[in-house]
């Protein structure tokens, strides 16, 4: 007996195992967005922890098991910026985070414009992937968000509060520039497209 092709080819609904994972880190931001202005930072970072340690395993989970889908490649994305976007700018308001309204706006402007411009350039059939200054981008700017919620809960811990700061600056400093990156490439392939 013969398979058709519909049995051989791997589901694209999008009610599979990685859009559910990737909605539970959807609803893990909101938490983490809600409990730090309560003042409930430990809260906050467990799920801000678990939330980005488990990135990974959506996007793992669906090319490994041909789960891959159009609404799943803007879902986790998305969810991603909001889990960081999100929680920077709800330290702002908080009395010692450090986090100042600009560094908040910072991020979220790198985030849309990136955004905008892989959009457009994929959208025409160009390939504008994530580069590692993206990734190191990431990584920097969770390091910051762990060490000043530790921060916060430890006020005595004098050196918690100095790491945080230098995650802080050098997240920062590597949003903008990986953003700098992201706009040359982009400005260097819709000169291609046009010649």
């Amino acid at each position: 007996m013969t398979m058709t092709s519909d049995m051989r080819s791997p589901s694209r609904s999008v009610y599979n195992v990685p859009n559910a994972l990737t909605t539970v880190r959807f609803g893990l931001a909101i938490g983490v967005m809600v409990l730090i202005p309560m003042g409930m930072q430990f809260a906050a970072l467990v799920l801000f922890v678990i939330a980005v340690s488990t990135d990974w395993m959506d996007g793992y989970w669906a090319r490994k098991y041909g789960q891959v889908t159009k609404f799943g490649r803007i879902f986790d994305p998305f969810v991603d910026k909001i889990i960081i976007c999100g929680t920077f700018i709800a330290l702002v308001e908080v009395v010692g985070s450090g986090v100042a309204s600009w560094m908040a706006t910072t991020i979220v402007a790198r985030e849309l414009l990136v955004t905008s411009l892989r959009g457009m350039i994929e959208g025409s059939g160009g390939d504008f992937s994530a580069n590692q200054l993206g990734k190191w981008k990431m990584v920097l700017q969770c390091a910051a968000a762990i060490t000043i919620l530790l921060s916060l809960l430890y006020p005595a811990t004098v050196w918690l509060g100095y790491l945080g700061q230098t995650f802080l600056w050098s997240a920062i400093a590597l949003t903008i520039y990986s953003g700098y990156v992201y706009v040359i490439a982009a400005a260097g392939v819709l000169r291609k497209d046009v010649s």
